[in-house]
C-alpha cells in the first residue's frame, strides 16, 4: 500500500495523465522543490503491446525523453484539446517533464500556440538540444535524470514578475476552470477581445479553451482522489447546466464516461501504481 507521504505527493499533482499511468508497467514521479515552473517529473515502462495510450486535455507542455531510442530521442508536446491517441514504443522506457498549466518555457523556439495540439522533435525548436538529450539519456537512473534537468533549467532566465497572462491562469485554476469570461474580464480589468488575444499568444489557447483543459483536469482529478463521489455533484461542482453535458464533455476530453473511468481507476488501483521519490 501506499504510505501517507506518498499519498500526499500524488495529490500534488493536479495535471494528469491517467492513461499513460495505466498503460504502462511501471510508472514514477517527482515533485519538484526548486523548480516552480515544473509540474512534476514522471518516468515510465511502455507496456508490451502496441496498442496505443491516450492524452487528455491538461493546459501543459511536456518535454517527453524516449531513454531506449537507437539516437537520440525526445518531443516537445502540447496540450491536447480533446482525448487524443499516442503511440508509445513497446517496452521502451521513457523520462518526462511536465510544465505547470500555462507555461511555454523560453528556451523554445515555437510560439505557445504553434505547440498547441502538436508535438515537435526537441532538436527542432530548442537550439543544442543534443546536449540536453544525451545527458539524460546517459543515464537510466530516475533521480539522476531529474537532477540533470532541474540543473540545466536553473541556468534558464525567469520572470521576475508574475504577469496578467499567469495571474488569469492562477484563477482560473483556482475555480476549476469553472469561470466566465465576463468574471476573468472583471478580475483582469481587460476586454474579451483582449483576454483573447492575450491568452493566444502566451498560452496557445483561448480563455474558455484553458478553462476547458482545466475543467478536464479538475474531473478526472476528483474522481481519482474521492470514493464518496456522485457525478451530478461532480458537474454541478463544475459548473455544467445538466448531467448528460457533463457526460458528453467528459467522453470526448477522456475517452470514456465518467463511470467507465472510474471503474479503470478503481480497478487498477491508479493510485498505487504511481511511486513517488
Amino acid at each position: 500500500m501506499a504510505t501517507t507521504s506518498m499519498m500526499f505527493n500524488i495529490a500534488g499533482i493536479h495535471s494528469k495523465q491517467p492513461w499513460f499511468v495505466l498503460s504502462s508497467e511501471q510508472f514514477r514521479t517527482h515533485l519538484p522543490t526548486n523548480t516552480p515552473e515544473v509540474s512534476h517529473f514522471y518516468s515510465f515502462k511502455a507496456g508490451d503491446t502496441h496498442c496505443p495510450s491516450t492524452a487528455i486535455p491538461d493546459g501543459c507542455i511536456d518535454l517527453v525523453f524516449d531513454c531506449d531510442a537507437d539516437g537520440a530521442g525526445a518531443l516537445v508536446c502540447g496540450t491536447r484539446l480533446e482525448a487524443s491517441s499516442v503511440l508509445f514504443e513497446r517496452g521502451h522506457c521513457y523520462f518526462g517533464v511536465r510544465f505547470i498549466p500555462g507555461v511555454k518555457p523560453d528556451f523554445l523556439d515555437a510560439s505557445a500556440s504553434e505547440l498547441t495540439n502538436k508535438e515537435y522533435c526537441l532538436q527542432d525548436v530548442m537550439p543544442n538540444a543534443n546536449q540536453l538529450i544525451d545527458y539524460v539519456l546517459a543515464t537510466k537512473d530516475f533521480t539522476k535524470q531529474v537532477e540533470v534537468v532541474s540543473q540545466f533549467l536553473s541556468t534558464k532566465s525567469r520572470q521576475a514578475a508574475i504577469n496578467v497572462a499567469q495571474q488569469i491562469v492562477a484563477k482560473i485554476c483556482l475555480h476549476k476552470g469553472n469561470i466566465q469570461v465576463q468574471d476573468l474580464e472583471r478580475f483582469s480589468g481587460y476586454t474579451s477581445r483582449t483576454l483573447q488575444r492575450l491568452f493566444k499568444n502566451e498560452i496557445g489557447l483561448t480563455p474558455k479553451g484553458f478553462s476547458r483543459a482545466i475543467r478536464c483536469q479538475s474531473a478526472v482529478y476528483d474522481i481519482n482522489h474521492s470514493d464518496k463521489l456522485t457525478f451530478s455533484n461532480l458537474a454541478t461542482d463544475l459548473g455544467f447546466s445538466d448531467q448528460p453535458h457533463f457526460l458528453r464533455e467528459f467522453k470526448k476530453l477522456v475517452n470514456v464516461t465518467p463511470l467507465e473511468y472510474q471503474n479503470r481507476v478503481k480497478e487498477k488501483t491508479y493510485l498505487e501504481r504511481i511511486h513517488c521519490y
